[in-house]
């Protein structure tokens, strides 16, 4: 079995501007790509879950996704850095775009995202960690059996109201500057 980070994508790897669905819209926080490799040389697979509503609510598309993932995922590479594995929900119960309008169990903070991950990568839920922005995110990982929640960014003081059990870092490389000397 394998030990993974899970991150949430908008506002923890790249600047939530709102419905980021376009590479014009697409702008890395400072120090991720590092922050990703050195989780990765601890031995942690990495994993991304996001919620993607714009596509339900016409915004976007699912190609226009793919390609911000595609950019984001190559980006990454060069530093060492690509997710092993990337998870997305396409889903919201309001949708205005017909095919995507359901209440699906995807869409966090239900956790099914995570147990695909855990069935692809023979995944250590206990062991491993969720890094998000929001408590949704940190709600979908522990109702799949992950144990250790960090909340990361600009929403952390309103969201611990919602998650108070969870570890906090201003951002995601700050964290990994934790997690790593604990992880060496």
């Amino acid at each position: 079995m394998h030990k993974a980070v899970f991150f949430d994508r908008d506002g923890v790897i790249n600047r939530d501007h709102g419905y980021v669905g376009t590479l014009e819209r697409f702008e890395f926080i400072p120090g991720v790509a590092e922050a990703l490799a050195a989780i990765k040389k601890a031995c942690y697979k990495t994993i991304l879950v996001t919620n993607q509503s714009g596509i339900a609510r016409g915004l976007y598309t699912v190609d226009d996704f793919d390609t911000v993932t595609e950019f984001m995922q190559g980006q990454l590479a060069m530093a060492g850095a690509a997710f092993d594995g990337v998870y997305f929900c396409p889903h919201h119960p309001n949708a205005t775009v017909a095919k995507f309008r359901c209440d699906c169990s995807c869409r966090k903070p239900k956790p099914e995202m995570f147990l695909w991950a855990r069935k692809e990568f023979d995944l250590d839920m206990e062991n491993s960690v969720m890094v998000g922005d929001h408590a949704s995110d940190l709600q979908a990982a522990q109702a799949a059996g992950v144990k250790r929640l960090v909340l990361v960014g600009e929403h952390i003081e309103t969201e611990l109201k919602h998650f108070p059990q969870a570890e906090t870092f201003n951002s995601l490389p700050e964290f990994a500057m934790s997690f790593c000397r604990q992880a060496g």
